[in-house]
């Protein structure tokens, strides 16, 4: 076990990266050439021009005021002006809630040691109000957003008379005939994507070959037509990728001309978009015929949100998909015990010196006993993880969630009940209980929380150490943009020829919800652990807390770029996470004090679960139905009032082009105007072609004749 000296030096190794990651930062944010990479998010909005257009020539790229170097931490106060109201204009109700789980979290474990369970109750109780009335205020608050007024509509059954787009303009006519608006059928167009990303890579070589040739007239770039460039004959580059884009282009074309013709390419699903929010929220939140398999509706995502790939997938085999995504989240879940028992073999000294007798007199310098058992631990279960949230992202996506929001919570679940099974149950296991696994495995379950209670307060210093390398070193590694830095630069360098150019350089990427959320849980669940059994880990928690929501509000306000907003959907997932982080601390304090002189001491603790679980079901009850459902009366009240505020609103034009697929508003390609009109033209509707019915029931701008309601409800509703 790492002693007091052994954590001092992981301490000053990470402290001491921290501060030279902070320095750097601070250098290089006020440089002028690197202004793009720091402050990307500025840029997207329009709000901050290039520093590089006046000036001397070196002050183009290095910053000259000397004076600007002293306030390197200028940055810190600034991330923390921005008032609340004011972020969520900027940056999203997503980003501000995100930023409030690092502040819960911070004062939770101020006063974790003296009261933990109320007082982590009476913080969640406040947080969850807080957020709940920050989302109905946000959602009444905000101007038109297409997801307001449309619903997806999932397995729509066949008919044999009537297309899909026909069948459900007749369905919603029937049964929503004073709020239907208009439709969106979803097309399979993921070939047509897969075609024109290919094409955007052979553009970006075919560019990078003419920049370098415009360079260097005097000399044809050439490539070699084999594997990866490496081998094959050689030949003119900028012919050979021009000669690709052209076929791609004639690819592209085919492609377009088949999904917008083939009926087959057309999906059993549509957006359907409705006249006011309340009747979208009546279909979002309502059974919509008698077979209740058929005619799914939910909210539809934010255009920004939808994942289009996974629209294609068949509805029926989803169940299939998810059943064979856990299967292999539980193999991948149980063989990484192997690579955690592993790291924490590096923690004991003796186990390296029993294998490798040889390194005895190197291991046993002070020094590098220190860095063995304070410091590689850590960083070495670091490295084993940095794989592990695109595993994960590629099993949500394998599984058909169809929005980014949605995605990112079934990842950040997942990594976090990795994390639960294998960093911290599997650190303490396998470390200080591997002798006795044979046992654990072979006892009784209620020993269970027994057995991992007495090795809690020996992995304490392991847990240290990796606070300390995932959190404060990492943080402060995440604000210097390390390889964004580097690529930015090196398309700058090479690639970027126009201001266009320089922006698409940019990377500012995103918060990154699947991998962050499930890091604080972590923290929450060591702090709530470890808050009575040993508070010498809650100033290590409590630095990276303050440390991270610092970090994160500048970034958040600098940087990342909002790919979509889901009003804080994710905060019921952050909520119970907690919860059971609460429930599982008090089950191992009972274990931990079953071993003591206080045994007798242990039913006493048996109401806190009890009363936990009760709190979790009030809330639950209380504030979840506001991130699930809209409420009627707030959707009357945003249509009223909008309908007295904007009474020439042309609401048709608005939600008319909000749902197609992205492929076909791509202005890369030379038919995408043609594309764009045959696409925002609302579907053609003809006269049914059933026998017994010849009409919709109600006069549609395609229709040439009406039916009684009763009639044509029986035949339009039949699943």
């Amino acid at each position: 076990m790492a002693t007091i000296s052994d954590i001092g030096v992981a301490a000053a190794i990470n402290i001491l990266s921290a501060f030279a990651f902070f320095l750097a930062f601070a250098i290089l944010r006020i440089q002028p050439v690197n202004d793009r990479v720091y402050f990307p998010k500025w840029y997207l909005k329009g709000l901050r021009s290039s520093p590089l257009v006046n000036g001397a020539f070196v002050g183009k790229f290095v910053n000259l005021d000397f004076r600007s170097y002293a306030r390197f931490l200028s940055w810190m106060p600034a991330a923390l002006q921005m008032p609340e109201p004011e972020l969520i204009d900027h940056a999203g109700l997503d980003s501000a809630v995100y930023l409030r789980i690092y502040l819960l979290g911070f004062w939770t474990h101020l006063v974790m040691a003296y009261a933990f369970t109320f007082w982590t109750c009476y913080m969640l109780k406040r947080e969850y109000e807080i957020v709940a009335a920050m989302r109905l205020y946000f959602l009444a608050s905000e101007q038109q957003r297409p997801d307001q007024f449309t619903v997806l509509v999932r397995n729509v059954p066949p008919d044999r008379d009537e297309s899909v787009s026909e069948f459900v303009e007749h369905f919603f006519l029937v049964n929503h005939p004073d709020h239907y608006l208009s439709h969106q059928v979803v097309y399979n167009a993921n070939k047509l994507s897969e075609l024109v990303n290919e094409k955007n890579k052979i553009q970006n070589w075919l560019d990078f070959y003419q920049n370098k040739y415009a360079r260097n007239p005097s000399r044809r770039p050439s490539v070699k037509t084999g594997f990866l460039g490496l081998w094959g004959n050689s030949v003119d580059a900028i012919d050979f990728y021009t000669c690709k884009v052209e076929r791609l282009s004639r690819d592209i074309s085919a492609e377009r001309e088949k999904v917008t013709n083939n009926s087959k390419s057309i999906l059993p699903a549509a957006f359907v978009s409705f006249k006011t929010r309340w009747g979208a929220a009546v279909c979002a939140q309502t059974q919509q015929s008698r077979n209740p398999t058929m005619w799914l509706t939910e909210w539809a995502p934010e255009p920004r949100d939808v994942y289009w790939e996974n629209l294609a997938i068949p509805f029926v085999f989803l169940a299939i998909r998810r059943l064979i995504a856990a299967v292999s989240f539980f193999f991948l879940t149980f063989f990484f015990m192997i690579p955690i028992a592993i790291v924490q073999s590096l923690a004991n000294i003796e186990s390296i010196e029993k294998a490798l007798p040889f390194l005895k007199h190197i291991i046993e310098l002070k020094f590098i006993k220190s860095l063995i058992q304070g410091f590689l631990p850590g960083i070495a279960l670091k490295i084993f993880l940095l794989f592990l949230p695109t595993i994960l992202m590629i099993m949500s996506k394998f599984e058909g969630f169809i929005s980014l929001s949605a995605l990112e919570r079934r990842s950040a679940s997942r990594y976090y009940f990795f994390q639960f099974i294998n960093v911290f149950l599997g650190s303490i296991i396998t470390g200080t209980a591997f002798q006795q696994l044979n046992s654990f495995i072979h006892q009784s379950t209620n020993q269970i929380p027994k057995t991992i209670g007495v090795s809690i307060p020996m992995k304490a210093t392991f847990f240290i150490t990796y606070i300390m390398v995932d959190g404060w070193a990492g943080v402060a590694a995440e604000i210097l943009r390390l390889k964004p830095l580097i690529i930015y630069h090196l398309k700058n360098f090479f690639l970027v020829k126009t201001e266009k150019d320089r922006e698409e350089a940019m990377d500012p990427g995103t918060i990154g919800f699947n991998t962050g959320e499930p890091q604080i849980q972590l923290y929450f669940l060591l702090g709530l652990v470890y808050a009575v059994v040993t508070p010498i880990l809650l100033p290590f928690i409590i630095v990276f807390f303050g440390l991270a929501y610092v970090v994160y509000r500048h970034q958040i306000i600098n940087v990342y770029n909002q790919e979509y907003e889901s009003a804080a959907a994710f905060w019921p997932d952050v909520h119970v996470r907690i919860i059971a982080a609460l429930i599982v601390s008090q089950l191992l304090l009972m274990g931990l004090l079953s071993t003591k002189e206080a045994a007798q001491s242990t039913p006493l603790l048996i109401t806190l679960p009890v009363l936990t679980i009760w709190f979790h079901r009030f809330c639950k009850g209380r504030y979840e139905p506001a991130f699930i459902r809209y409420p009627l009366q707030e959707a009357m009240m945003k249509d009223t009032l909008e309908r007295t505020r904007e009474v020439n609103l042309n609401l048709k034009g608005f939600l008319q082009n909000a749902y197609i697929h992205p492929v076909f508003k791509s202005a890369d390609d030379s038919d995408s105007d043609i594309a764009m009109e045959e696409w925002e033209q609302e579907p053609a509707l003809i006269a049914t072609k059933r026998s017994s019915k010849r009409a919709t029931p109600m006069p549609s701008k395609h229709s040439r004749s009406s039916l009684s309601l009763p009639e044509v409800n029986n035949e339009c509703s039949k699943p």
